[in-house]
């Protein structure tokens, strides 16, 4: 079993965003891979197609979430999921900062529109 503190989380800074991990591999996950996204106010991230399905939590403000092309509007207290291979894109339209937690299965990557890979740490 392993607690993971709040200051020993791992933050990661990519497309604008902050990507702050809690569990992963070698925080003693062996299945699941989870953290904070940190939206600053007007950022838009860059779509992408997932490998492995995705929970999302808004913590506080509000994002626009795009799954596959269906596009809603979530505040804090909402949750989405992204099936595995589905298109994605996270946008914070608003003037305030948004957070938001995140799950998924451990190895998860990430296809751009360029064709290009990101596996990322958190996640693997």
């Amino acid at each position: 079993m392993s607690f993971i503190r709040s200051d020993e989380a791992t933050p990661y800074e990519i497309h604008g965003g902050r990507f702050v991990s809690y569990v992963r591999p070698d925080t003693g996950s062996r299945d699941l891979a989870a953290w904070r996204v940190e939206l600053p106010a007007a950022m838009v991230g860059p779509t992408h197609t997932i490998s492995s399905e995705e929970t999302f939590y808004v913590l506080s403000g509000r994002l626009r979430l795009v799954i596959d092309g269906e596009s809603a509007e979530l505040r804090a207290g909402d949750a989405a999921v992204a099936p595995a291979g589905s298109e994605l894109a996270v946008a914070n339209t608003t003037d305030q900062p948004a957070r938001m937690w995140v799950t998924t299965r451990v190895g998860l990557t990430a296809e751009l529109a360029d064709g290009s890979t990101i596996v990322p740490p958190w996640a693997n």
